[in-house]
């Protein structure tokens, strides 16, 4: 018999529960080799004897290795590594003209980093705004926060203590955030690894600019995030598109690119893809991982909506799992409190984040320090994990009831398909509808709209059910008349 209790570690100190340790410790199994696609896992009552905890832990493990397609389970016959598994080896002059200075345009030589900018100012706002999937500041502990804010500005050692370190984080967030990381997402690392932004894209600018050069390839999805392709075209590099599919992005296609040119990084948004809200498969993220070492690239991995996931737990990011390195971890607190407050975050070895906090200084002196150990308090006292919870289960509720009202009152206009977490659903017209006949809707404004795709993000999150309502009957309306 396999000696199980020798790769399942479990600490009773640790604020992880018994059941996620016991899956962790499997997952890792797998993935470094030590447990073949296909190989039988001790029945509960068996693996509870060898690991010495109550056989329902180990059912709950089971049922989260099994809702996240790791193994796969035969009542009263076996549980097995999925044979989905990949094999493993172990181991971007007339006074009537006369013009003030500023008046003028700037008529010397200088860059131009956008020829399409806006600088229409308006101070009309629509009756109903669908954002691209923000959280309902409603919901957030932004008082809470606040408040600890406001203390913090009338003590003396916090007032000092807020000044230190903030090039990089304050000490005391990027040790909250690092035990915050390792519990809920499986991350071995030290504050050393921690960079803490002014958001995501803060993080994703730092990183491709340390990353690529002029010229330098970087598979991105067809569908992508357009800030984040914008701004690997701004430093001069090509993008190679592959597509994105019902399972994520499509790597048998980042296979074969390889194969032909050298790729520098992939960047991918491994849960709720932006825009489609797709989620990358196990089996994907295993064969990425892969590439990534046979083929030295980096990955970006941009997780910024990892917390709200409704049918299990999320999937274990891909920087939790074997990759000497490769993978720069992206998160975000904006989609947690609120999309105002830009807080951002980065994960990667320290020889990197140490080259990216002095590229940072260049541009950014550091960020707040009274709202970074704000932050901190709030998550070692569980505000958040108690706000997520919450959260969790109103936006899950959000999600279902949007679902029935698009069934109910769009389905002859729309094809969509439910995203298993996140804010926000991709919704598809069907051809004799034009996404663009929504922005003639004086009532009503979309922030994603994709007229390649003719297609539109339907943001839920920030919506109670009367929001909700209004919106699709405006929406139903709008259709009926064309």
């Amino acid at each position: 018999m396999f000696p199980f209790e020798r790769i399942i570690q479990i600490d009773k100190n640790s604020k992880i529960p018994i059941y996620k340790q016991i899956a962790f410790s499997i997952i890792d199994a797998i993935r470094n080799g030590t447990l073949k696609a296909g190989t039988h896992l001790p029945g509960s009552r068996e693996m509870s004897k060898m690991v010495g905890v109550h056989r329902k832990t180990v059912i709950a493990a089971y049922d989260e290795l099994n809702a996240q397609d790791w193994i796969v389970i035969v009542p009263r016959k076996h549980v097995s590594v999925s044979d989905r598994i990949p094999l493993l080896e172990p181991k971007k002059w007339n006074i009537s003209d006369f013009k003030t200075s500023y008046e003028h345009s700037f008529q010397l030589p200088f860059r131009s980093i956008n020829n399409q900018i806006n600088t229409n100012e308006s101070s009309f706002i629509p009756e109903i705004i669908i954002d691209d999937g923000h959280p309902d500041v409603r919901l957030s502990p932004i008082d809470e926060l606040l408040k600890t804010y406001r203390s913090y500005t009338s003590k003396n050692y916090s007032i000092k203590n807020a000044h230190i370190g903030t090039d990089q984080g304050t000490l005391r967030l990027r040790e909250e955030l690092a035990k915050f990381l390792a519990e809920t997402r499986g991350l071995n690392i030290l504050p050393k690894n921690l960079l803490i932004t002014h958001g995501a894209q803060m993080s994703i600018y730092l990183a491709v600019h340390l990353l690529l050069k002029s010229n330098s390839k970087i598979i991105v999805g067809k569908p992508n995030y357009p800030v984040a392709n914008n701004t690997f075209l701004e430093i001069g590099a090509k993008l190679v598109e592959v597509t994105v599919e019902e399972n994520g992005l499509d790597v048998d296609a980042i296979e074969a690119v390889c194969k032909k040119e050298k790729i520098a990084a992939v960047y991918v948004i491994p849960h709720h893809h932006y825009p489609t809200t797709v989620t990358l498969s196990i089996e994907r993220r295993m064969k990425l991982l892969q590439l990534s070492q046979h083929y030295s690239f980096a990955i970006i991995e941009d997780d910024y909506d990892y917390d709200y996931h409704y049918t299990s737990s999320p999937y274990l990011p891909l920087a939790s799992g074997n990759h000497n390195g490769n993978v720069i971890y992206i998160g975000s607190f904006s989609k947690v409190l609120d999309p105002s407050l830009r807080m951002g975050f980065m994960v990667a070895p320290e020889n990197f984040i140490q080259q990216c906090v002095a590229l940072r200084k260049l541009i950014d002196v550091g960020g707040d320090g009274y709202m970074q150990n704000a932050l901190a308090t709030l998550i070692k006292d569980g505000e958040l994990k108690r706000h997520l919870k919450k959260a969790k289960k109103v936006y899950h509720f959000r999600r279902d009831f949007l679902d029935n009202l698009l069934k109910d009152k769009l389905q002859d206009y729309i094809d969509y398909m439910l995203p298993s977490g996140g804010m926000s659903v991709w919704i598809r017209l069907k051809p004799k509808y034009k996404v663009l006949e929504l922005t003639k809707i004086s009532q009503l404004k979309i922030i994603r709209i994709n007229e390649e795709q003719n297609a539109f993000r339907f943001g839920f999150a920030s919506m109670n059910e009367q929001e909700l309502e209004t919106t699709v009957l405006l929406i139903e309306k709008g259709l009926k008349s064309l």
